[in-house]
């Protein structure tokens, strides 16, 4: 059986003045790193302490929000590591 040709395709024309405008990406800030591992450590080492000590702390007054401020903590992690280039 013979081969089909092989069509070319035409290329896209983009002006030169909007083929410059695309930004360029930058790097992420130096503190952005540490301070998103650091949320993320603090976070679960909050969690950790308040399993391990059976309730009672890292804040003893607010209970089982405990469990929100660790996750909280591990939220803004995340949402720094949306940012890291």
């Amino acid at each position: 059986m013979p081969k089909s040709p092989i069509r070319k395709k035409e290329k896209a024309f983009i002006p030169q003045a909007l083929a410059h405008v695309a930004p360029t990406p930058t790097e992420s800030p130096k503190w952005l790193v540490p301070a998103m591992v650091t949320a993320f450590i603090m976070g679960l080492i909050w969690i950790v302490i308040f399993y391990v000590s059976a309730t009672a702390y890292p804040v003893p007054g607010i209970g089982a929000w405990n469990m929100v401020v660790g996750f909280g903590f591990i939220g803004v992690g995340f949402a720094l590591a949306t940012r890291w280039r």
